[in-house]
């Protein structure tokens, strides 16, 4: 026995070396991979173009800023940034804080893997956010400088997203749960079996396959050390909050009271829920754990959430038209007390979103479009005043306030998202400068807009984008750019696809109309593609191009036409249309055939809106017109070289449209190429597949625009 003893004790002796030896190593390991990153990412802020011609592998280097949070002392701003490491095809996040009077920027994290939704303590003195330090997506905490980092969560999974309670001692997270069997749960015995069985709607959406699995959120309690307690308030429901396939974290917030959460959520399933566009606002009572659906009988998009300050009104954005997911966001507030709705923006012909209460419970701050820009607004909900803040050709995408201090992320054809301070009158002050090495080197073309009369004598706004080194004595080849959405205005947005810059680098005159069907000019404006196609957005592409084409700058005979989505069905149907206009085409997962894009795609509601119904439906008149434009009809005039571009994971606009075109225009003898992504979605999102989609993207233009 003393000898086994000895074994033993010699054995656990030799695993205890072992271990710790193990841990050093591995410690060791994290903390090279830690020095590595840190070098990779302080060469890539400190990097210098060595042109000053924008290029596909510079956009790839651009620190892409989102997510500022403004501190409750209104003297701090923390953000996160996130860039790309082309060679090895990785994204790195970190949470950085800047000094709004100083401007100082301090990096606060530096993990191996993400640092996300970074939120402040009542206090402002420490910051949690979400970390994959430990192996998983977890909620951590540090001090307001960066330092003592501790872990807090421990749960199974990933947590999607978290927001703190206002009395800081509770907490909400997203992450996802299993609800449904599995094929291999139905089927033990066969475990490696690989197939789906479906016997519904919405078995895909977007750009991934519907599995068992559904977004909840969970309460939890929040101590100094840990979070405890965790409890699913949205046990065995079979749908998502917040609502696929963005999975917005804005979507879900606390009660000024941190008596309730209210979320939003579409509690439908199947082909229920792909029909229709029902979401709703529900408040759950952290007490009693009841939930209370607050928007029933409103049959639209109910999103967002936001609670007065005195915890007595809650307001919401809505939209109207079940089906319609482009209708007007409407602002309203209800009076939690009486339950009284009120529709605040009924006079206001545009959108509203990013609502933010003022501390007087009656002001709201928003942000909508206006001719082609997002701007900043506000209005009084007992007197429906509004008044536009700021100006300028630029897009605010977010929005947040403390006290007298007003913060917004901003950006423009010819600038990345930046972090901006604005004052209740108007004036813009840069706080961060994350890209400044680039902008100090690289040129940008200048962005102008005209006004042109259409064919049904309506005026629309068109941005022309000119090449940095513009010569006005000399003749350019010029794009079309078709928009996508479809119901997405052309404003100031910056892209790491469809950038506008990068074209104009290459020595292209982009123009870019807000044709038919695009928001920021009236709901009339925006309404009038539905159900209209092939009608008259199609004549406002012309008109534009027909209009700039005469310019002594531009080549008439060396036009072409590109667009992506919406964009890329206006290539498709162009093409057979432009009556030798346009020398080269391209189009990214456009529609091609309409029939078949109706029972192959995933969100019905959409198709059904904007088709008009089924095609099968032959004494719709609606749907009948729409189904005679679709551009697989006129495919046989097609005599122009086209490039067409499509991801393997795209089930919104599937990829086998492009496909269908790409094959017609072979069997037609039409000169075409398709580029085809078998990772990528409806987006490109992977650096060396982005720069690859850049430079056959300029090959295929050059050598038909710039023989």
């Amino acid at each position: 026995n003393k000898q086994m003893k000895k074994i033993i004790i010699l054995l656990l002796a030799v695993i205890s070396l072992y271990s710790c030896q193990n841990q050093t190593t591995n410690k060791q390991k994290n903390n090279n991979k830690t020095t590595e990153k840190k070098s990779l990412l302080d060469s890539l802020a400190n990097f210098t173009p060595d042109t000053n011609i924008l290029t596909p592998e510079i956009l790839w280097k651009f620190g892409r800023v989102f997510d500022a949070q403004l501190s409750p002392d209104s003297k701090t701003i923390i953000y996160c940034v996130k860039r790309y490491n082309a060679k090895t095809n990785k994204g790195y996040t970190d949470i950085f804080s800047v000094d709004i009077k100083t401007k100082k920027v301090s990096q606060l994290t530096n993990f191996i893997g993400p640092e996300v939704n970074p939120r402040w303590s009542a206090n402002g003195k420490e910051i949690y956010f979400l970390a994959s330090e430990s192996g998983s997506m977890q909620i951590w905490k540090m001090n307001a400088d960066g330092t003592n980092k501790k872990q807090l969560s421990n749960t199974k999974g990933d947590i999607s997203s978290f927001e703190i309670s206002p009395n800081q001692n509770k907490l909400f997270f997203t992450k996802d749960v299993k609800v449904l069997k599995t094929t291999n749960d139905i089927y033990p015995d066969l475990p490696k079996a690989n197939a789906k069985i479906i016997t519904n709607l919405m078995y895909r959406h977007w750009d991934h396959w519907t599995d068992e699995k559904f977004s909840h959120i969970f309460v939890a309690d929040l101590s100094k050390n840990k979070i405890s307690n965790e409890k699913d308030i949205m046990p065995n429901e079979k749908w998502d909050s917040p609502l696929s396939p963005w999975f917005d974290n804005t979507e879900n917030t606390w009660s000024a009271d941190g008596k309730y959460i209210a979320y939003t959520c579409k509690k439908l399933y199947g082909k229920d829920y792909t029909l229709s566009t029902n979401s709703d606002i529900y408040l759950y009572d952290i007490k009693t754990g009841k939930t209370q659906n607050i928007t029933k009988g409103m049959l639209g998009y109910d999103k967002y959430p936001r609670f007065s300050p005195d915890g007595k009104k809650v307001a919401w954005q809505s939209m109207e038209t079940p089906g319609y997911e482009s209708d007007k966001d409407r602002l309203f507030v209800m009076n939690l007390e009486t339950g009284k709705k009120e529709y605040v923006t009924k006079n206001f012909d545009k959108n509203v979103k990013n609502l933010i209460w003022d501390t007087d419970n009656k002001t709201i701050y928003f942000i909508s479009g206006i001719n082609a820009t997002y701007q900043i607004y506000k209005v009084n909900t007992e007197t429906k005043k509004i008044t536009q803040i700021t100006k300028g050709k630029h897009d605010y995408t977010s929005l947040s306030k403390q006290g007298d201090v007003i913060i917004g992320q901003r950006m423009s054809m010819s600038k990345a998202t930046e972090i901006y301070k604005i004052s209740e009158n108007g004036n813009e002050e840069q706080l961060t400068f994350t890209n400044k090495n680039i902008y100090d080197k690289v040129k940008m073309g200048d962005v102008k807009s005209r006004w042109l009369t259409t064919t049904d004598n309506k005026k629309m706004l068109v941005w022309v984008i000119y090449p940095p080194n513009f010569d006005k004595t000399k003749k350019y080849p010029a794009l079309l750019y078709c928009q996508g959405g479809p119901q997405s205005a052309v404003s100031q947005f910056w892209s790491y696809r469809w950038n506008f810059q990068i074209m104009a680098a290459n020595n292209y005159i982009i123009v870019a109309p807000n044709r038919r069907g695009l928001p920021t000019f009236g709901q009339e404006w925006n309404a009038e593609i539905s159900g209209d196609y092939g009608g008259q957005n199609m004549l406002d592409y012309f008109t534009a191009i027909d209009s700039l084409k005469t310019e002594p700058y531009i080549d008439e005979n060396r036009l072409g036409s590109v667009g992506a989505s919406y964009g890329g069905f206006s290539v498709f149907w162009l093409a057979g249309h432009h009556k030798k206009r346009f020398k080269a085409f391209i189009a990214h997962c456009g529609i091609f055939d309409f029939e078949s894009q109706y029972t192959a795609t995933d969100e019905m509601f959409f198709v059904n809106h904007d088709f008009g119904g089924a095609y099968w439906e032959k004494d719709n008149a609606i749907a009948q017109k729409s189904y005679a434009t679709s551009p697989h009809n006129f495919v046989k005039n097609w005599d122009t070289p086209i490039l067409i571009i499509t991801g393997g994971h795209d089930f919104r606009i599937p990829y086998t449209q492009s496909m269908e075109a790409f094959n017609a225009a072979q069997l037609l003898g039409v000169e075409s190429k398709l580029l085809f992504f078998p990772d990528e979605s409806h987006f490109v999102l992977q650096p060396q597949n982005g720069i690859l989609w850049q430079r056959e993207f300029f090959k295929f233009l050059d050598k038909y625009l710039k023989k």
